[in-house]
């Protein structure tokens, strides 16, 4: 099964795709605009229970196309009663294209509202007052500003895509008051204005991470035909807000075609058509979703093997088995749910996993789905190291490997690689991804997308990056962005967790799903579910007293959400 992921396009390629959308499918180009509007104008009526009747908004736009989209979205406000004050930087006659065509409407729309109140079809009901100014300077823009607190909703359409360096002047000016403006109603806590951005919060630029200059940080993004690098990787994600994608009729087929990107990111569908592909069914019990077992703990670390452990078995895994050393088994034993079976290796004299185990573990793999090794497994020692070589080097199941075992393999040995049959799954944070790629320096980790695609595509793996807005890279190159998940999940023992998380779902996969098994599905469903399972959580706790095993504690409230029906008899 290969995952249907989101694509994240370039600004150029999304420039070629509405091209070829208006040429070779003959849609006209003032029609996709159009459809932006609509889209976003249900995008923004959702959140006001689907009633805009009475509100008052700003509607801030740019010369181009993006102010043509946010001209088109006012006429639409105002056909729902409400009251829409659209402001252009710069004047109409200036302007171009489809987006003239909508200035044009939309001034002559305000002219007459404000001439008369104007009956909307046969409702008798009349469109409030609505206003069109041209601004082409920073005192005309400050007149303007002065009342943009008192709005209900905030719409930027400056600029979308095309941006390519910092705003200046009247823009720069318009920019920095929406920022002021948005600390002002969070500091006070208040919940309106809302603040809406279409395709691009403006100041960014939609093919880059990294901010250029002050930018709109908004609660909603609206982005069309499919998200850009800027709405997805942060920091410059963290401008976007909730971020909605929203389609312009631009054919399915030419957005497949589209080779430029291997970047994707993960939506709820892709998780929840691996839940519905693993369900429980009527017939099925407990070697039907796999056998997990976890290499885990040391005498002075006991709580990493308890925290996956429990986790795989709450992700649904059938069994699951602690293999520990002989010294931590009392502990192991004494913390975990019953439900987790327990077995001791051979230790060495500071309590860690021996050269010894490795005849143990080669025994248990006969009878598990997947293996996780790592959490809590301490790698001072050389004989641990040297065990887990061998574990990865012998496996004949998907192994997972976290915390120590990777650091144990660092720096990451040349002649290791994964396979199609044994797949091997890594999950480092920052710090231990820098150990295994050989370099402490931070820069190595610059540019996190490359740096994970050139890894994994090297050594055959699949590795997933933690950390905000977490990473899973593929080794044919792809790398998908996992959008769930917060700053609580910083807390001591959620990777512990994640990976426990990640080797639940590989065991109902490859118990389920048998020849249809894929890892790299199961993984990515695994992070969302993961992610979601915190973001439930700290609506719960708050992010402050979140701790690892509240996530565990949500991951039936993340399925049932997800796939209701798969979760009832």
């Amino acid at each position: 099964m290969i995952p249907a992921m989101q694509k994240v396009f370039s600004a150029a390629a999304m420039r070629e795709i509405d091209r070829l959308t208006t040429e070779r499918y003959k849609v006209p180009s003032l029609l996709l605009m159009e459809a932006a509007a609509n889209n976003s104008l249900k995008a923004i009526a959702a959140h006001f229970s689907h009633n805009l009747a009475g509100i008052s908004a700003l509607i801030l736009c740019g010369p181009g196309n993006n102010g043509g989209d946010g001209a088109a979205l006012a006429r639409l406000l105002m056909m729902s009663e409400a009251h829409a004050e659209v402001v252009l930087f710069g004047r109409v006659e200036a302007t171009k294209g489809d987006a003239r065509i909508n200035f044009e409407i939309v001034r002559r729309l305000a002219d007459e509202v404000e001439k008369s109140s104007v009956s909307i079809g046969d409702s008798g009901v009349t469109t409030p007052a609505s206003s069109f100014y041209e601004c082409e300077t920073n005192e005309v823009w400050e007149k303007i500003a002065d009342r943009a607190g008192n709005y209900d909703l905030i719409v930027d359409a400056l600029f979308g895509t095309g941006l390519m360096r910092p705003l200046t002047g009247v823009f720069g000016q318009a920019v920095d008051r929406l920022v002021l403006l948005r600390r002002a109603r969070d500091r006070m806590q208040q919940k309106r204005p809302l603040f809406v951005s279409l395709d691009v919060p403006s100041g960014l630029n939609a093919d880059l991470a990294e901010p250029i200059g002050p930018a709109v940080r908004s609660d909603l993004t609206i982005t069309f035909t499919g998200p850009k690098l800027a709405n997805v990787l942060p920091p410059a994600a963290h401008f976007s807000g909730r971020l909605v994608i929203a389609g312009v009729g631009s054919p399915q087929t030419l957005l497949d075609a589209d080779s430029s990107s291997q970047l994707f990111v993960t939506e709820d569908s892709d998780a929840r058509t691996w839940l519905e592909q693993t369900r429980y069914t009527p017939d099925s019990y407990k070697n039907t979703h796999g056998h997990a077992l976890v290499i885990a703990g040391s005498r002075r670390m006991t709580g990493a093997a308890v925290l996956s452990a429990e986790a795989a078995m709450r992700a649904g895994a059938g069994l699951v088995t602690i293999a520990t050393p002989l010294s931590a088994l009392s502990s192991v034993a004494a913390r975990v749910m019953p439900e987790v079976m327990t077995v001791e290796l051979p230790e060495t004299t500071g309590g860690a996993a021996s050269m010894a185990a490795i005849e143990r573990a080669l025994k248990l793999f006969e009878r598990t789905t997947v293996v996780a090794v790592g959490p809590g497994l301490s790698a001072d020692e050389e004989e641990t190291r040297r065990f887990v070589r061998a574990v990865v080097e012998q496996r004949t199941t998907p192994v997972v490997i976290d915390a120590d075992g990777l650091n144990a393999l660092a720096p990451w040995p040349d002649d290791l690689s994964g396979s199609v049959a044994a797949p091997l799954i890594l999950t480092p944070h920052e710090g231990e991804m820098r150990r295994l790629i050989g370099s402490p320096d931070r820069a190595a980790l610059g540019n996190r997308v490359d740096a994970v695609r050139e890894f994994a595509v090297k050594h055959s793996v699949i590795l997933v990056l933690k950390g905000t807005r977490t990473l899973i890279a593929a080794p044919d190159g792809r790398v998908i962005v996992n959008p769930t998940g917060n700053a609580g999940l910083g807390t001591a023992g959620a990777g512990d967790t994640l990976t426990g998380i990640i080797t639940g779902f590989l065991a109902q996969a490859y118990g389920t799903l048998k020849e249809r098994s894929d890892a790299l599905t199961a993984t990515v469903a695994a992070v969302y579910v993961g992610g979601l399972a915190g973001d439930l959580a700290v609506r719960e706790h708050g992010m402050r007293a979140l701790v690892a095993s509240d996530v565990r504690g949500f991951l039936s409230a993340a399925f049932r959400q997800l796939d209701p029906a798969g979760e009832h008899p």
